[in-house]
């Protein structure tokens, strides 16, 4: 009998799998229809308003008859509020052979939100490449991922952008170490906590943790331990990071950043290359996550190099717009003063 459920079981996966992409391919040819189709109305509503002033006064007329005639025809899925949405779907995005049929109507709902057109081309970029569902590109426009970034960059680029607004972000070090990292989902807040329990919290969510380390991070180990003149250290959590070709190591730190900290994993990356490092693998990096930056230990120590060390702030909650501004400047003037 067991001889013969090994070939029927292969039949079976066979043949569910060849169902699933089936179904797949359903899900996404409906997808891009309800896309285009979408955008189509959106155009057709704009070019009609746009016919005369006469016809622009009459909008929000425009809209509910529209809505009610739809829905007796149709059925549910032409509110008013749906039919502004597609009409805004044409005027952000109104060349048609730029939509991607890889993105969902909920996608591009969520991306015309964005007021400002290159952030919303950047994250609707990282979306493709990281394929993000809904939530998490909700998620990283929620915690500003974009405009983190832009604090991570060198002095003379973030001057540019804010003029120019055209240029690419050119990708560096910096520009996949965030600053801050937003650890709400670790329920961290009103809570007394040691670096074990926040390390301890990451690896029971460490799928959260990885979106919000950012791109091509891949989780390695917890607790390494490396071995120099009969002494063991220990790091707490690395990573590899595929688009960089290097690993990672973290140590999370409670307080504010002290000297040793920086000395520590200065010594942890030296190891690190030296034990582990492959001949194909680009230096290590070492990231000391803190729940508190230090501006002098940023300019007195490796930190002010920038190549291989650096520091970052974790916050247990979702701050407010105007504390992750601050955060966002504080990042500013650690890369001035470095």
């Amino acid at each position: 009998m067991n001889e013969l459920q090994t070939p029927d079981n292969q039949l079976l996966g066979q043949i569910a799998e060849i169902i699933q992409q089936a179904r797949q391919q359903v899900r996404q040819t409906v997808n891009s229809a309800m896309v285009q189709s979408y955008w189509e109305i959106g155009r057709l509503i704009v070019e009609h308003e746009q016919q005369g002033e006469e016809r622009a006064k009459y909008g929000k007329y425009l809209l509910q008859n529209l809505s009610e005639r739809l829905t007796e025809m149709f059925g549910k899925g032409f509110d008013i509020r749906n039919l502004r949405n597609m009409r805004q779907f044409y005027l952000t995005f109104p060349i048609r052979n730029t939509l991607c049929s890889e993105l969902s109507w909920s996608h591009y709902r969520r991306l015309m939100q964005i007021e400002n057109d290159q952030a919303r081309q950047w994250y609707l970029k990282e979306t493709l490449e990281q394929n993000w569902s809904v939530r998490a590109l909700d998620r990283q426009i929620s915690v500003l991922y974009y405009e983190r970034l832009l604090s991570s960059q060198n002095k003379a680029l973030v001057e540019q952008e804010a003029v120019e607004k055209t240029e690419p972000l050119k990708e560096t070090i910096q520009d996949y170490l965030r600053d801050p990292y937003i650890l709400d989902f670790l329920n961290l807040q009103d809570k007394t906590y040691q670096e074990s329990g926040v390390e301890q919290a990451i690896i029971g969510n460490l799928q959260q943790f990885l979106l919000e380390l950012g791109k091509g991070f891949a989780f390695v180990e917890r607790q390494k331990r490396i071995r120099f003149d009969d002494e063991d250290f220990y790091i707490d959590l690395v990573f590899y990071n595929f688009k960089l070709k290097c690993f990672l190591l973290i140590d999370l730190k409670i307080g504010k950043l002290k000297h040793q900290d920086i000395g520590q994993m200065d010594t942890y990356v030296r190891l690190y290359d030296e034990q582990f490092k492959g001949e194909d693998d680009n230096p290590t990096i070492g990231l000391v996550l803190c729940s508190e930056q230090s501006e002098a230990i940023a300019k007195y120590s490796v930190l002010a190099d920038r190549k291989q060390i650096f520091s970052a702030k974790y916050l247990p909650y979702l701050p407010t717009e105007l504390e992750l501004q601050k955060q966002v400047e504080m990042a500013r003037r650690l890369v001035d003063i470095s």
